[in-house]
Parts: C-alpha cells; sequence; structure tokens
C-alpha cells in the first residue's frame, strides 16, 4: 500500500518492531519508579517522558502522521510485559494507545492539529451522559465531569464524550477532543489500587470545541468515518468500541504475569510455618501453579486470536456482524475473568505474607481488583449481550 503523509508531517515513521523492543526495555525502570508512582497517585515525570522518548503510544498512530499503524496482536506485545512490570504505567498507556487510535477516525483538520506533535499523549474518558453539549455557530458548547480519566495529567489531549441536546430528534453521543490545559483537573483519586494511573476527575463548564474536534459515534462503529480521506488501511476499518475490550484484557493478564513470576520467587524456599515442609513439594500446591499456568496462556491465547481473525476480516473488507461484534467483546471479558482468577489463585497461594502491604505480590493484588472492574471487560455486561445474539436478540449496547 502506497502511504500517503500528511502535508504538516516532516518526521520518520516509527516501527512496531522497534516500540516493542524499546517497550520491553523500559520494565526495570518502570519496576524502579513504581513506589513513587503509588506515593505520587501519577505516573512519574520520568515515565511520561519515556513514552514519548520511545514512542511506544503511537503503536496504532496512523502511517500518515509517521505512526507504526501495527497489527491490533502488537497490542499484546507491548501491553502484557509492561503490565508485568508496572500496571498502573500499562493501563495508562493503554488509553493513550487507543485514543490515537480513535484520532485516526477524525476529521483530517483534526488530526493535524493533535499531531503537530507526533509525540503528544492523549488520554480520555467515553462515558457520554455525563457531559452535555449544544451545537453552537461553528461547534459545540460542551459542560460536564468524567471520573477515571487515567493518564490525564501526563497528556496534552483529552477525548470527553456527551450528549447533544437536539430539539427534533434524539440526543446524539459525541466525542470531543480538548486540549488538556483547558480541562479542571479534580484531585478525586484514592483507590486501594492502580494509584500511579492517576485516574482523576475532569471537568468542563460551557467550553467551546470546533465542529473540527468532535466525532459522532457513529463514525465508530464500521465504515465511513471522516479520517478514512487519509487512513485506508484495514486496521481502523473494524468497530472502535468492540476491540475496545482487548487492551484492559491485556493489561489484566500482563499484571497477573507480573504477580505469578513474583509468587514463583517468594516460593523459592519458602517453608510451612508449622511443619518446616518446603510448600513447593505439596502436590496441590505444584496443581494450583499449573492452573494459573494454563489460564493465563488460554487468556492470551484467546485476544491474539481474536486480534488477528479482526484484522482478516478488516483486511477483507468484511462487515461484522452483531454475532461477531459481541463475541469479540465477550472473550476480551472472558480473559479478563481468567486472569482475575488466575490472581485469586495466587492470592490464596500465598497465604498470610500477602497481608504486608510492602510485599508488592499485594500491590498486584490491589491492581488487578481496580482494573478487572473496568466496564469494557465486564464479564455479566458482555457475555449477556453475546448471549443475546446467540439467541438471535437484537443487541443492546449502543456502542457495538
Amino acid at each position: 500500500m502506497t502511504v500517503t503523509y500528511s502535508e504538516e508531517f516532516r518526521g520518520e515513521r516509527v516501527q512496531s518492531r522497534t516500540l516493542i523492543t524499546a517497550s520491553r526495555n523500559l520494565i526495570p525502570a518502570l519496576r524502579e519508579r513504581e513506589e513513587e508512582a503509588e506515593r505520587h497517585r501519577r505516573l512519574p515525570e520520568a515515565t511520561s517522558l519515556d513514552l514519548r522518548r520511545t514512542g511506544v503510544a503511537r503503536l496504532l498512530q496512523p502511517e500518515s502522521f509517521g505512526g507504526a499503524e501495527a497489527s491490533l496482536e502488537h497490542l499484546v506485545d507491548v501491553l502484557v510485559p509492561i503490565a508485568s512490570g508496572c500496571p498502573s504505567t500499562a493501563w495508562c498507556l493503554a488509553q493513550y494507545l487507543f485514543h490515537n487510535y480513535m484520532i485516526a477516525h477524525w476529521p483530517v483538520e483534526a488530526q493535524r492539529e493533535v499531531w503537530s506533535d507526533p509525540t503528544h499523549l492523549v488520554s480520555g474518558i467515553l462515558v457520554p451522559r455525563l457531559g452535555t453539549a449544544r451545537q453552537v455557530d461553528g461547534g459545540y458548547e460542551l459542560s460536564g465531569q468524567w471520573p477515571f480519566v487515567s493518564g490525564v495529567q501526563a497528556s496534552d489531549w483529552c477525548i470527553l464524550a456527551g450528549m447533544v441536546e437536539q430539539d427534533a430528534a434524539p440526543d446524539e453521543e459525541r466525542y470531543f477532543l480538548v486540549p488538556t490545559a483547558s480541562l479542571t483537573i479534580l484531585d478525586t483519586w484514592n483507590p486501594i489500587g492502580l494509584h500511579g494511573s492517576g485516574s482523576h476527575d475532569v471537568a468542563v463548564d460551557r467550553i467551546f470545541v470546533p465542529e473540527y474536534l468532535t466525532l459522532s459515534i457513529w463514525h465508530m462503529k464500521g465504515g465511513d468515518f471522516p479520517g478514512k480521506v487519509l487512513n485506508r488501511g484495514a486496521l481502523f476499518r473494524p468497530p472502535l468500541l468492540m476491540v475496545s475490550g482487548i487492551l484492559p484484557a491485556a493489561c489484566l493478564i500482563g499484571m497477573t504475569e507480573g504477580m505469578f513470576e513474583q509468587f514463583l520467587l517468594q516460593s523459592r524456599g519458602r517453608k510451612a510455618l508449622r511443619t518446616s515442609e518446603d510448600t513447593v513439594n505439596y502436590p496441590t500446591h505444584q496443581m494450583r501453579v499449573g492452573e494459573v499456568s494454563a489460564s493465563l496462556q488460554a487468556a492470551e491465547m484467546l485476544i491474539r486470536a481474536d486480534c488477528r481473525e479482526i484484522m482478516e476480516f478488516a483486511a477483507a473488507d468484511s462487515t461484522y456482524s452483531p454475532m461477531e461484534r459481541s463475541n469479540y467483546r465477550s472473550n476480551s471479558a472472558y480473559a479478563g475473568q481468567l486472569a482475575r482468577q488466575a490472581a485469586e489463585i495466587v492470592w490464596d497461594l500465598i497465604g498470610a505474607r500477602g497481608a504486608y502491604a510492602t510485599n508488592c505480590i499485594a500491590r498486584y493484588y490491589r491492581d488487578i481488583a481496580v482494573a478487572s472492574r473496568h466496564t469494557a471487560i465486564n464479564w455479566e455486561v458482555n457475555a449477556t449481550e453475546h448471549g443475546r445474539a446467540r439467541l438471535r436478540l437484537p443487541l443492546t449496547n449502543p456502542s457495538l
């Protein structure tokens, strides 16, 4: 395919394999900064600088602006290992990656403005009913307050969702690109886990957003979108929110792998307090370790297979049926379930030693507890929706 670069782009295109290698090379430094991230409840400055320097957030950025325009499966290659090293960094990176992916669908004028510096980081929150907008001359006036805006303090732009009030038709769900400097960031993030994600509330009050910096939800469901005049590759053809569960699922798998690795390290020479026997010699202990390993492998294989299949459909310019749309979301949620259940097994195996807040296994457990609550991998919601599709009932999730 011939790449058409934006007329403003004057840099070099990043390569997916280079980004994957660079992200893995960051892991030792990210681990060293975990306590700093937890203490300050945000990404350390050095970490956000590393993300910009390596360009890892540009994995799904279109080639037209120098991004890697990689395969969806490369998300797994990046997020799983980073989440094993620092869950909060992976969580923020997942947001930056997905929002870059979204921006490729915006009008080209918006892409040029956001990526005037191609290393810009974009945070966001896609909960529309917390924001209200009305159409005014040249754009929209947006107000609202949104929670859980992970990585917002380190970001340059933020995507907010709102409902546009319309007199003669149902309210329209729309997305708004806003400079982070225009937001009020409220200090609300005092969680039990993922402290370093800095997932604070943000608010705006009657802020003007030009028309070209907004996008209707209808352009995220597959098919035509304004950015298609420049970004025609297969990566941008799938419905956006159909694939959104892959990122938090990959993060959960990586977090649990990190927790599991630490458990295996702590198991060396560990003796039962009452009998002084090596706990690794207990058959039940061995069986549960095998179960964790199998669960994590199955979870990762499931989302990798879905990534490949989604890209194959996209390359063929196929239309995704309601069955397929709900299936991919359900599979991501199930992969997250497998990872969370594996984490519970590790938590049981570590025993009373996990009670110490200084034990990194306890931190992983808290991070997993928070991450697994993300709506994109909510098992009950997504399994129910796919169950409806299997029963030939209409979908109820408007994003699908």
